[in-house]
This record gives structure tokens, sequence and C-alpha cells, in this order.
């Protein structure tokens, strides 16, 4: 799931971390740190010399939730809470099952919003990255689940025995050429009727 408007971006750059972004980008110090340091409240803009603006999205679900007693703090295991972050941002995501994806597209923050889905070709992606792959088998992004979390959370695709119950696949730094392994791009817009999750598919994008 893709800010509305990335696949341009995509395309050119493929789809890159957070802090790989940061990089290109020769983003350092207090600028640096806003971004992947500490909880981003709201999506971000990068400034790419040759291609404007990139955001990068928001971490609401990771913000602490004093109504519930949950906080971040309390979840991390053998990691500060700046450490997890930087972690997480090294990474790029996917959903592994439609599932999970309709649950993210349907949350409040994103309910009613268009939003770009990449559907992407699993086996060809892990043929070429699967050295820099990695599984959990949970939302690491969501504090509403209440586990504990921290690097052990994520294991080596290629040393996963099990293939069951993963929520998550991450790439280390990010997928250059993810446009070689994109099968279709949508918007889509997520929405709760009668309390049941809806996501429908408003737009082909691509090809």
């Amino acid at each position: 799931m893709s800010e509305k408007g990335s696949w341009p971006n995509i395309q050119k750059l493929g789809l890159l971390s957070t802090s790989t972004l940061l990089d290109l980008c020769g983003y350092a110090d207090r600028e640096r740190f806003a971004i992947e340091s500490q909880l981003r409240e709201t999506k971000k803009p990068i400034r790419h010399p040759d291609l404007g603006i990139i955001y990068v999205r928001d971490q609401v679900p990771m913000k602490d939730w004093p109504a519930e007693e949950i906080y971040l703090d309390d979840l991390l295991e053998e990691v500060s809470r700046q450490e997890w972050f930087e972690f997480l941002n090294g990474k790029v995501f996917f959903w592994i099952s439609r599932d999970e994806l309709v649950k993210m597209i349907c949350a409040w923050q994103y309910r009613g919003k268009p939003q770009w889905v990449l559907t992407i070709n699993t086996r060809q992606l892990l043929q070429q990255y699967s050295d820099k792959a990695y599984v959990s088998e949970q939302n690491t992004g969501s504090l509403y689940s209440r586990r504990k979390r921290g690097p052990k959370s994520f294991a080596p695709f290629s040393s996963c025995p099990a293939k069951t119950g993963i929520k998550e696949l991450a790439v280390d730094n990010g997928v250059p050429n993810l446009s070689d392994f994109v099968v279709s791009v949508d918007e889509c817009i997520g929405n709760k009727v009668n309390g049941e999750r809806i996501c429908r598919v408003v737009r082909h994008i691509w090809p």
C-alpha cells in the first residue's frame, strides 16, 4: 500500500526504505533525526533533487495509547525507542495477505482516502532478494496487538522453516528494481460498512 501518486517515482527509484531515501537525498543531523529516529505523527516530505517531494508515511499505529494503557516502551525488547524506529526505517514492508492489506486500508487514518496498491509477484521478488528478506508473525508497526517486539520479531526468510502465520515481509534497504516484480497497480479506497471492512478498486493505474 503506497501513497496516491507514488507509482511514477517507484518506477524510477524503486521502493526504498526511509533511511535509504534520506541517504540518497543527503539528509543529516536534526532534519534526519525528526524523520528517521522518532515517531512520525504525520506523513513527512523528503525532497529529492530531481523528483521533487517524496512522502514517507506516518507511524500513528505506534503512538502510545494511554486510554488502553498501551505504551511502546513497555513492548520493546532488547532495543531502545530510537533504535526501534531506526531499525524499522531501514526496511520496506509488504503485506503477505489481502486480509492484512484490507485491515490497514480500512484503518481510521486511511479510511475513505485513495491509496495506490501494488500487487507483487512474491516468488520473483524472493528469488532475487531472499538474502535481504525477513518475515514477521505480527504487524510490527502497530501497538494494538499489545505484543512484545524487537529485532528478534523478524526471522530471515531463508532460515524460516514455517511460512504459515506470517503477516509481514520486509526487505533491508529497499528494492530498487521493484517495477520488475509489479503485477498491477490499482487505486483503492477502504471503508467500514455495517462493521465490515470493504476495500474497492476505484481505478486501474498500471499496466
